[in-house]
């Protein structure tokens, strides 16, 4: 995955004291690795977003028709709202062990404040805001790496538009021409009559 600045500028906290509010920082050998403020702001957009998602009521849930890419070109039926909430708890499960879930799942899930969440798991205060500074992190690089549909840019999520997809498509070269350009034409010239 190749991050650019463009991507992560408008991400990254202004006041961030490692990469100074540009979102890119010198990785190893040179190389430009994102900031852990833009993997924490992409995991708050996703949060976000699945909290609109979930307080939905029903009725206002929507089903799309997308057409996906392929040699049949079948399209089908979805409803991504319900789509995302699925994808956002099924990818973080996967993703996080089993202390690190209950974090995420008391907090984040089920909405309780530092002080309930420390209270049933047993942990400090510090301990659990670590914790969440490193669920937030990891879940946002994830999100934004998931091959081959990422959670992250929303708007490529909800639209269907892929980014593989625009990619691909300005890439392509234009076919070679076998034959050269035809001649162009020569420029008639009309006879002109002089006024009298």
């Amino acid at each position: 995955m190749q991050w650019t600045r463009s991507e992560t500028l408008a991400l990254a906290q202004q006041s961030c004291t490692y990469c100074y509010g540009l979102g890119l920082r010198q990785g190893r050998a040179g190389a430009s690795t994102p900031c852990n403020c833009v993997f924490r702001a992409i995991f708050r957009a996703c949060n976000a977003r699945f909290r609109t998602c979930a307080l939905k009521e029903k009725y206002v849930s929507r089903v799309s028709l997308e057409a996906n890419p392929g040699r049949l070109r079948k399209s089908v039926w979805g409803m991504k709202n319900e789509e995302f909430i699925a994808d956002f708890c099924l990818v973080s499960r996967r993703v996080l062990d089993d202390q690190a879930y209950k974090v995420f799942k008391f907090h984040f899930l089920l909405g309780a404040d530092w002080k309930l969440c420390c209270n049933r798991l047993k942990i400090d205060r510090g301990t659990f805001f670590h914790e969440v500074y490193r669920i937030e992190q990891k879940l946002g690089r994830t999100f934004r790496e998931l091959e081959p549909h990422p959670l992250f840019p929303l708007d490529e999520y909800f639209n269907g538009t892929g980014r593989q997809q625009r990619v691909a498509a300005t890439v392509t070269p234009f076919p070679v021409e076998s034959e050269p350009h035809p001649k162009p034409r020569p420029i008639l010239k009309f006879p002109v009559k002089k006024a009298a």
